[in-house]
């Protein structure tokens, strides 16, 4: 086991983000699948994820959602949020992850990714910055280069954009 990057790796890795990607079931939301009467999906999502992703989006970052899942409920949010980079419902998250590099024009060490399980270790292991959430499967937490202080769908993608933006010095919240 390696001992975990120096803060200022982090935040070095974390300067050069110009692309978000992020899971959705367990890091967007709490994990939880919420099925109503007539067979529809519903999800809950963090208001702080939200104004955290639209100040990635205001600084020039761009934010991708790849998830295994597709839902009504995922592509309305991400409209509302102004995500343009949408693969849901897709098995290849690394095919995703190519095609997103490939479309910006960017390479690996220009993105971060947020997971919480086992289908998220390919992604993590190749982008230039990996964030766990707090309440991740424990092989996803020591993979990360940083494991987030909040569970999925309690504000942990807030909690990556604000270090990430704070590292670009693009923190501006006036």
């Amino acid at each position: 086991m390696s001992l975990p990057p120096h803060p200022a790796q982090i935040e070095a890795r974390a300067q050069n983000v110009r692309v978000l990607m992020l899971d959705v079931d367990g890091v967007l939301t709490d994990g939880r699948l919420w099925f109503l009467a007539d067979g529809t999906e519903a999800k809950a999502f963090h208001v702080r994820d939200g104004l955290g992703i639209q100040l990635m989006l205001a600084s020039g970052c761009q934010v991708a959602l790849i998830s295994g899942r597709d839902s009504v409920a995922t592509r309305a949010r991400a409209e509302e949020l102004g995500i343009q980079l949408l693969y849901l419902g897709i098995s290849d998250k690394v095919a995703a992850f190519e095609d997103v590099l490939e479309r910006l024009g960017l390479e690996p060490e220009n993105a971060a990714y947020v997971g919480d399980d086992l289908p998220d270790l390919p992604m993590m292991a190749r982008v230039g910055l990996s964030f766990a959430v707090a309440d991740a499967a424990p092989e996803i937490r020591s993979a990360a280069h940083v494991v987030l202080r909040v569970n999925g769908g309690q504000g942990a993608v807030r909690e990556a954009c604000e270090r990430i933006l704070k590292a670009r010095g693009a923190w501006n919240v006036t």
